[in-house]
């Protein structure tokens, strides 16, 4: 029998899927695009650089905003407001717009993941919450593995435009969905039997909701905090690569047609998954054994070595499989330490789990933002790509030092997980 807790994991799965199909979609039709628009290397760049600026300025928010008025109601609304801005990319008319709806866009998008930690907290208990950290996570990476080759063949069939239309009708269902099923707490959902709502109270620690948000300086002042948005930032800055600017390098390094890039650039977001699921399985076994501290940084500490290795390893290979490989490696290692992330800012926060795990996903997406600019940037400067791949290896070397100084604040390992 799938438990209703369960039932959540997977439903948060498809919107993470979703969220990156949406949000990738504009990397696969970078040719389409900036042809419509004249757009140089650069200026595309700050169309992907927008969407992550909206997207990091509005983390600690959007956390704040859950916190208050619960998952149910904040999800809704934000789904429902990334979807409108999809819909309105495809109908942008000059560079100026297309920086204002992807701007938006990203504004709308940042609640997804702080609010979906904080239901996490309500409706899962502690030593389940690594694994289903990366079964969340890892449908973006599955979300937007799909998309490369999906959206590069849609805008083929049906152009840009409308493709970024059609986006926005899934997200318009998937967000009245979610209003009809969701309730902020097990103990408000018929569908949750009472034998796994007295597990998940005992399990999961304290649990209310919060009337007043937290002040930012407050937060800021949380022990932990800028190491977790230290190290966040450097895995969000080899992520943000393959989501962004690995397609139209690929596609250009080695002449290849767009389906066939599409293809290539998929594999890594796919070890991205695969990293994400063996991350958040090994954090919960450790963390299960008594290893509490173990838990969190071993994963991390091994993912940002093994990100490192790839991204050099990259740097020698002639031919786009053997590159894809590497960097295939190094997002899984990089992903690996996703979810550690997360259940680490669900142990700072717990009750303010929104606010904490928004300025640390805040943190990531400056680092996203420095991404979408920095590898343009730095090969007109360098006139070679391999300044910025230098920079991500520094960057995951700089998150090992971070982590070996993380104490997460756990409760006391159960030892043996009771079944539901």
């Amino acid at each position: 029998m799938i438990l209703a807790r369960h039932r959540l994991v997977g439903v948060t799965f498809t919107l993470t899927m979703l969220l990156y199909v949406d949000r990738i979609a504009i990397s696969a039709g970078k040719s389409a695009v900036a042809q419509q628009f004249a757009l140089s290397d650069t200026q595309f760049g700050w169309v992907l650089s927008a969407f992550a600026l909206g997207y990091a300025l509005f983390q600690v928010p959007a956390g704040m905003f859950v916190d208050r008025f619960g998952p149910r109601l904040a999800l809704t609304l934000v789904v429902g407001a990334w979807s409108l801005f999809t819909g309105l990319t495809g109908l942008a008319w000059s560079l100026a717009s297309l920086l204002l709806f992807r701007l938006l866009f990203g504004f709308a998008e940042a609640g997804t993941f702080p609010i979906c930690a904080r239901a996490f907290y309500a409706w899962l208990p502690v030593g389940e919450r690594g694994l289903a950290q990366g079964i969340n996570l890892s449908g973006s990476r599955l979300g937007a593995a799909f998309a490369l080759p999906l959206v590069a063949w849609l805008l083929l069939v049906i152009g840009w435009h409308m493709a970024f239309l059609a986006l926005a009708a899934v997200g318009v269902v998937w967000a009245a969905g979610w209003c009809l099923w969701f309730r902020n707490t097990p103990e408000e959902h018929r569908g949750v039997s009472p034998a796994e709502r007295d597990y998940i109270a005992a399990n999961r620690g304290v649990i209310r909701q919060t009337s007043e948000p937290m002040p930012l300086r407050k937060l800021l002042s949380l022990p932990n905090i800028w190491l977790l948005m230290g190290q966040y930032f450097a895995s969000n800055f080899t992520f943000f690569f393959c989501l962004t600017w690995l397609f139209p390098y690929l596609q250009r390094t080695y002449h290849l047609d767009p389906v066939a890039t599409g293809f290539y650039s998929a594999l890594p977001l796919l070890g991205g998954a695969l990293g994400n699921w063996f991350g958040g399985a090994l954090v919960d076994a450790l963390y299960r054994r008594g290893h509490g501290l173990a838990s969190r940084r071993l994963p991390a500490m091994s993912g940002f070595s093994l990100a490192i290795a790839g991204i050099i390893a990259s740097l020698l290979c002639s031919t786009p499989l053997a590159a894809v490989l590497c960097l295939s490696a190094a997002m899984f290692g990089s992903d690996m330490t996703v979810s550690c992330s997360w259940a680490f800012a669900i142990d700072i926060g717990r009750a303010r789990s929104g606010a904490v795990s928004g300025a640390m996903n805040m943190a990531g997406n400056l680092g996203s933002f420095l991404t979408s600019l920095a590898f343009p940037y730095l090969a007109l400067a360098t006139g070679s790509t391999m300044s910025f791949f230098a920079v991500g290896a520094l960057l995951n070397a700089l998150a090992i030092f971070l982590w070996s100084r993380a104490r997460p604040v756990l409760p006391a390992s159960p030892g043996t997980v009771v079944p539901a």
